[in-house]
């Protein structure tokens, strides 16, 4: 019971955390343009369960060591932050979509998440502080 007092306090409303992600956009996604694939031409292509599969190979090969998370998000991340390798800066509760929130806050620094459905698209988040 204290264990889950303390994770609670933990992940206070004034915490910020750090992370990085890969974003992959479907036919489902609320806006079906990105900067890489601007007129949504392959994203208009794509199902939730391709994109999952897409990003779980993806996973595969950085937790594998083949590839680094850093270089497969500016290669494939359909979110602007591919640019800087997924990198989102800090953000605290209340900034991001709640399931991608709950999701970051409960990772570990240097932990890498399952697939995670946002309104935006399937993501993997890699939390970095």
């Amino acid at each position: 019971m204290t264990e889950t007092k303390n994770m609670s306090s933990s992940r206070s409303s004034s915490q910020t955390v750090k992370a990085s992600h890969i974003l992959v956009k479907h036919q489902g996604s609320r806006r079906k343009a990105s900067w890489k694939d601007p007129e949504g031409v392959r994203i208009k292509a794509t199902s939730r369960d391709s994109a999952v599969q897409q990003l779980l190979m993806l996973k595969a090969d950085i937790v594998s060591g083949k590839a680094r998370f850093e270089d497969v998000a500016s290669r494939y991340s359909d979110c602007s932050s591919a640019k800087r390798g997924g990198d989102l800066g800090s953000f605290g509760r209340g900034k991001m979509q709640k399931p991608f929130e709950d999701a970051t806050f409960s990772l570990k620094v240097g932990e890498m998440s399952d697939i995670i459905d946002t309104d935006s698209g399937v993501h993997i988040i890699l939390r970095t502080a």
